[in-house]
């Protein structure tokens, strides 16, 4: 008798093979029969001739927070996710002492934004080493399966305190770190993450510490990875423009030392520009490969929600990285400031990051003040409102934030909004499909729903990716990737499934959420065409709607694999 038993479905198993009609047998959270299947189950679905898939791999999340006061890791599972690589870009929660509690905060705030306030609220902190945080939240419960990668800033942290903001470790330092990484690793986390993108500024407005770490730092690192012939390493480098010789030397540092796959951030086309990404690829050439280093990519449209009391998306611009360090008041004054607002122009000039125009793709979402709410209803472009009354864009864009005293969200479309930038990308296989960057980011983004978008955007309307080509990038790719036993529906493997109908499957536009520990909001995205999610062959999401104590993920562990 099958625990579950999934009928008149169309498989899709996550290697690209065709689809072939038939069903799943589960029985003790595995796959015990698939095909031409019947027999006597205590929970039946029949899926009326939809899709049944593994359950997506989310490789890029930053949930390393919010696991602490969601367990469900919303809104992953209702766009097909059942599991998650978190921990990356260096910043985490573990390994932590008291007294490092509100520097990982800090970062975690100018980083990833998420709001201080929430964390204080959310995180109860019952965890020092890094397995101890693995063992505590899988005590608690999970709805979706977490893989964790060790942020290398937590890391230096405990090992070398305040110094890991201004310095390179010592021999010492490095000792504790690699015995502390080492612990992780024993413990089954999956690798550890750093950064060496400029904009990564964290706590008290200072580099975040991983951005300090030695060369030799990272072979102590590597080494670790080499010796448990197992584990990956995530890096984020300049997140545009040619990849530079040091960021090449580097890279090849981490693949050569780790003897284990990477993974890179990011590879984006530039704005208007569909081929322009084979430049930043041309430069890493002879160390792509999946054993080697990957590139991740995003396949949905690049577009952010920002205020100007955290314009964290236009720390891309020269201009505005100084910004990021200020205070609120030194905001202020800098944006009365004429110099500064002719930078910016400057730098729209020199810097076609987001293409020509952005006005024209720049809206006030909401906002406080009688003005900004009345132009967010509107409806119209910074560009339109500023042809309109004569003015210069990016002064309406200061003069409307200021008089709303910061507060206000403006909207922009930045990156993939022109499918013909974005079909190359999805299509690349060279490149792995992920920076959903689930859990961060809360007031600009959600983009956990790049699954639903990818299968509503990429394979029905374009036609860019058959059905069974883009099942495979959101599930078998990323799991062999990371080795991560999941991704393919076959007998004997553990029954994390999603059941979809292909001719509606979709991601909706983002929606206000008034569900952050106390009363703050976030950003959340809805799912349509998702029948199912099932993680361990229990219904953890169906019909809109969650099921009431389930929790059948689990954080998974590297030795697993």
């Amino acid at each position: 008798m099958y625990d579950l038993l999934i009928e008149n479905a169309r498989i899709v198993d996550g290697t690209g093979a065709p689809a072939y009609p038939g069903g799943v047998g589960v029985k003790d959270g595995r796959i015990v029969a698939l095909g031409q299947v019947s027999g006597e189950a205590a929970e039946r679905i029949d899926a009326k001739g939809e899709v049944v898939a593994p359950g997506f791999v989310d490789p890029h999340t930053h949930f390393d927070a919010q696991i602490a006061w969601d367990a469900l890791l919303t809104p992953s599972a209702e766009h097909g996710v059942t599991t998650a690589v978190m921990g990356n870009c260096g910043v985490g929660a573990a390994p932590v002492r008291a007294d490092m509690r509100e520097f990982l905060m800090g970062d975690l705030v100018n980083v990833e934004g998420i709001p201080l306030d929430v964390m204080r609220a959310g995180i109860d902190w019952q965890w020092e080493h890094f397995g101890d945080y693995m063992d505590v939240l899988d005590r608690r419960g999970l709805g979706i399966n977490v893989a964790p990668l060790v942020a290398m800033t937590p890391l230096r942290h405990y090992a070398m305190g305040d110094a890991s903001l201004d310095r390179a470790a010592n021999p010492d330092e490095i000792a504790a770190m690699t015995r502390a990484f080492a612990s992780a690793i024993e413990a089954g986390a999956y690798g550890y993450s750093t950064t060496r993108e400029g904009v990564h500024v964290g706590y008290l407005g200072k580099p975040v510490a991983c951005r300090n770490a030695s060369l030799d730092e990272h072979r102590a690192l590597c080494g670790v990875l080499r010796d448990a012939k197992r584990g990956n390493v995530e890096l984020t480098l300049k997140l545009g423009g040619v990849v530079s010789h040091d960021e090449h030397d580097f890279l090849e540092l981490l693949v050569r030392e780790s003897t284990r796959p990477v993974t890179w951030l990011a590879v984006v086309n530039a704005a208007e520009q569909p081929r322009s990404y084979e430049e930043r690829m041309a430069a890493v050439a002879d160390l792509t490969g999946w054993d080697k280093a990957v590139p991740q990519t995003t396949c949905r449209p690049l577009r952010f929600q920002l205020n100007l009391a955290n314009p964290y998306i236009l720390g891309v611009f020269p201009s505005w990285q100084p910004v990021m360090r200020l205070t609120r008041e030194q905001k202020l004054a800098t944006y009365a400031d004429p110099k500064f607002r002719q930078s910016f122009r400057d730098d729209l000039k020199n810097i076609p990051a987001f293409g020509r125009d952005i006005w024209s793709r720049f809206y006030v979402l909401d906002g406080v003040s009688e003005q900004a709410t009345g132009i967010a209803k509107s409806g119209k472009s910074l560009r339109q409102l500023a042809d309109a009354s004569g003015r210069d864009p990016m002064d309406l864009l200061v003069e409307i934030a200021v008089e709303d005293e910061l507060r206000t969200t403006f909207d922009m479309a930045a990156l993939n909004y022109d499918a013909a930038d974005t079909i190359p990308l999805v299509q690349d296989d060279r490149l792995l499909i992920g920076l959903s960057d689930a859990g961060a980011h809360v007031d600009m983004l959600c983009d956990a729903g790049y699954s639903t978008h990818l299968l509503q955007r990429w394979v029905r309307e374009t036609g860019a990716l058959t059905l069974e080509q883009g099942v495979r990038k959101l599930t078998s790719i990323p799991a062999q990737f990371f080795g991560i036993d999941r991704g393919v529906l076959a007998v004997g493997k553990a029954a994390d499934l999603v059941i979809f109908d292909p001719a509606t499957v979709a991601c909706g536009d983002k929606e206000w959420a008034h569900d952050l520990p106390g009363g703050g909001r976030r950003f959340i995205t809805r799912s349509t065409g998702v029948r199912a999610t099932i993680v361990a062959g229990q219904v953890l999401f169906e019909n809109g709607g969650y099921r009431d104590g389930a929790r059948p993920g689990r954080m998974l562990r590297s030795y697993d694999a």
